[in-house]
């Protein structure tokens, strides 16, 4: 390789070897990528255009414009604008109806529903919808949530496989376009008849051999108790003890500070009439004042001793006859919770909800979990008003495991027009008009009509998701322009041409399936793309097979957690370790490693 090559891959994997190892954002090693070709450029350096171009320095930003980040930002409005009238939640409800209390049949159906709904929406997002769902499924028959949520995480990346509407699949589709020579892009039905048959197989391998290998953590808890279920699984020592003050109490009429209280304790204090769920500074105790806290059985002796007062036990059980109640919530993605701590949310003073704990990879984190930066799959512990669980269930910055919202269609009226625009514009791009030209056409649609309002628009956007794939087009474009992946496809052409066609398309599946399970799909995407679509082109074996097989290995996100967020989005609520997705995810992606082989002999005479 020359000095400039090694340079550009330099440039590119140091700054994804900080990602790697946490050290750096993705989605900012991307952009560093791109600011650092787009300035050797600048200085006469030929990495994405001519030498001495400084004016070419511009195409640094080409991957803001590019179809790929213009379909995304249209799919997020489209699939929020089908979760927000109701219709996935419907299709969900209707599909999890049918499974009544077999495990296997429950399996199946959760898998087969949220790879329905990654056919239209995003992966992460047909995840989440239908994470409530099962763990709610899960608490009403007592078949432990590790045995239903690596099914709807699996499933939707098996959905994804079969659609166009991938994150991966498009990109793929788009570096295509630039290639040296370029190449035709691929069509929105192009991915379904091997997908199809790859996510049909993978469906198959759950309901009879994946099924078995899942873990059943918690799975011995009694059905009718799932409150206290949950109270060990977050490692719980405190309990609950209500304290009731008689008159002349040395607490009365003193506020919480000067009494040696902490707000963290107090769950809810009930006086003259009035129940205070969020306890404010400078609270004054009044006569007769009752007081429910959660603390250890040491600390309660120590309060009723101090008060005067008498101090009881309250089981978990006889928390609804007080008005309150237990729930567990999820950091929704890309809503703004993650990262954050409650306190800094102000999440109690909004909802009037308490924080008991985190789970965190099978572990309770009990020691101030309002303090806790907040990641993605963490599972939250909550305590507050029953008549307040309506408004918590509308946050949209968290998701609660026990789903409120069960209705299915809101407005019937604005679901039809959102079905059916949404059909008209995939039946356009079937027919020929640019996939980002009908996406952009119906996303315009749904807010000029109201379904959903551009202040939802955009947060329904994923920005770190399409700042990642701009920065890392740039990449992309680095490794065509100085050779980069013309030399390494070269290499791969030596290695795979006694065995054909086939055989590069099993080295760009296998290869993107390792890479993506360490670097996450969409950066695996642009790094393998090029290479193998360079290789396929001396091959003279048809690009867009080979680019469909590298789209579909970066999809195979089945291994570690960390491949996929919809992976983390389930660790935490089904407590599993990094070794439960190895243990079910290798043999599923064997299978869909010899479908694709069969698929690609039938439908693309490979």
């Amino acid at each position: 390789m020359t000095p400039l090559q090694l340079f550009v891959l330099a440039v590119i994997f140091i700054p994804l070897g900080f990602a790697l190892t946490n050290r750096l954002r993705a989605d900012v090693a991307a952009l560093l990528i791109a600011a650092v070709l787009a300035t050797a450029q600048f200085l006469g350096f030929g990495v994405l255009g001519a030498p001495d171009s400084p004016e070419q320095t511009a195409r640094a930003l080409n991957g803001l414009s590019q179809p790929v980040v213009m379909t995304l930002f249209a799919l997020f409005i489209v699939s929020r604008a089908l979760e927000e009238v109701g219709v996935t939640r419907w299709i969900a409800n209707r599909l999890l109806a049918l499974g009544g209390t077999s495990e296997a049949r429950l399996i199946i159906l959760l898998t087969t529903a949220t790879g329905m709904l990654s056919l239209l929406m995003n992966n992460l997002a047909a995840g989440a919808l239908l994470l409530p769902s099962a763990i709610e499924v899960a608490h009403r028959t007592g078949i432990s949530p590790s045995k239903l949520l690596i099914p709807v995480s699996f499933g939707s990346l098996l959905g994804g496989i079969a659609t166009y509407f991938t994150t991966a699949n498009i990109i793929v589709s788009d570096l295509l376009t630039v290639a040296s020579p370029p190449q035709d892009a691929l069509g929105v039905l192009d991915f379904t008849p091997v997908g199809g048959l790859m996510a049909l197989a993978g469906i198959a391998y759950m309901a009879v051999i994946g099924r078995r290998l899942l873990p059943n953590h918690r799975g011995d808890t009694p059905q009718a108790a799932p409150t206290i279920d949950r109270e060990a699984a977050y490692g719980l020592q405190a309990r609950f003890w209500e304290l009731t003050l008689p008159p002349e109490s040395p607490f009365e009429e003193r506020t919480i500070e000067a009494l040696g209280l902490s707000k963290d304790e107090i769950i809810c204090v009930w006086q003259r009439r009035q129940t205070l769920n969020v306890i404010e500074d400078g609270l004054i105790i009044r006569a007769g004042a009752v007081i429910l806290f959660h603390v250890t059985a040491g600390r309660a002796g120590e309060l009723g001793a101090k008060s005067s007062g008498s101090i009881i036990e309250v089981p978990v059980e006889a928390l609804p006859a007080r008005g309150l109640v237990l729930v567990e919530a999820l950091p929704a993605p890309h809503m703004g919770a993650e990262g954050k701590t409650l306190k800094v949310l102000e999440f109690r003073a909004q909802t009037g909800y308490a924080a008991l704990a985190v789970l965190r990879e099978g572990k309770g984190i009990t020691d101030t979990p309002d303090q806790t930066p907040l990641r993605l799959g963490d599972a939250v512990l909550l305590v507050g008003s029953l008549n307040q669980l309506r408004r918590l269930d509308r946050r949209p910055d968290f998701l609660l495991l026990k789903q409120l919202n069960q209705q299915g269609i809101t407005s019937p009226r604005r679901a039809a027009f959102t079905l059916g625009i949404t059909a008209a514009a995939i039946m356009g791009s079937v027919l020929g008009v640019p996939v980002y030209l009908a996406m952009l056409g119906t996303a315009l649609a749904i807010i000029l009509m109201g379904v959903l309002k551009m202040d939802d628009a955009y947060n329904a956007m994923e920005w770190n998701a399409l700042f990642l794939i701009a920065g890392m087009y740039t990449a992309s474009q680095a490794m065509v322009n100085t050779g980069v992946a013309a030399v390494i496809g070269q290499q791969v052409v030596q290695w795979v041409e006694p065995f054909g066609g086939l055989g590069l398309v099993a080295g760009a599946y296998l290869l993107s399936a390792l890479l993506t399970q360490v670097m996450g799909g969409q950066v695996t995407a642009f790094v393998t793309g090029p290479i193998t679509i360079s290789a396929a082109i001396a091959l003279n074996v048809s690009p867009q097979a080979v680019a469909i097989a590298t789209a579909m290995g970066c999809s195979a996100s089945f291994i570690t957690p960390i491949s996929h967020p919809v992976n983390l989005l389930v660790m935490g609520p089904g407590g599993y370790t990094m070794r439960d997705f190895a243990k079910v995810g290798i043999g599923l992606l064997v299978v869909c490693f010899v479908v694709l082989l069969v698929g690609m002999r039938l439908f693309w005479g490979l």
